[in-house]
């Protein structure tokens, strides 16, 4: 596999992540198949088990349910879904999930690196966290004219209620 790989593997991780406001560890349960022509579908999420002493040698990768147990849908934007295109014609053949070569999932670990490296390179702050890119993706969607309700559903929210708490600000804006 070529050089750049890993960096096109990063950049789309974090574009889905800013794009359909995925937690890191849905985002590594991502299979190739969870992309359906534009329609993203998250239905599960990487649960690490560490061992006793949360010794990471001894940790365990299981794919559980989402958060909130609900699966949601997200349409992705053209350029998101070229890029998952090509990165799967050239890493579906290694394994079923898009960030990981192999059977299993990455760790979600793996995905919070990608951001910490990709804040540092960009003289991004450091409080910043890879969940703000979901705040941001919910933020931009109501500020966008998307209803509670909507943004509720692509967040994998329960209830539209705890959407609207979190997002007052930018209902207000809107």
């Amino acid at each position: 596999l070529h050089d750049a790989l890993p960096i096109s593997l990063a950049g789309l991780a974090l574009r889905v992540a800013a794009v359909a406001g995925a937690r890191r560890a849905e985002l590594a349960a991502l299979r190739w198949t969870d992309l359906d022509g534009s329609v993203l579908t998250i239905d599960s999420a990487i649960t690490v088990l560490r061992g006793e002493n949360q010794d990471t040698e001894a940790s365990r990768l299981v794919d559980t349910r989402t958060k909130t147990a609900e699966r949601h849908t997200v349409t992705l934007d053209a350029e998101t879904i070229r890029m998952w295109n090509e990165l799967r014609s050239e890493l579906e053949p290694y394994g079923p999930y898009v960030f990981n070569i192999g059977d299993g999932p990455p760790s979600p670990d793996r995905i919070g690196w990608w951001w910490r490296r990709a804040r540092e390179a960009s003289g991004i702050d450091k409080h910043w966290r890879l969940h703000d890119l979901r705040h941001f993706s919910a933020t931009m969607a109501i500020a966008g004219g998307h209803d509670v309700r909507t943004v509720a559903h692509r967040l994998g929210h329960s209830d539209p209620a705890m959407t609207l708490r979190v997002y007052a600000h930018a209902v207000e804006a809107a």
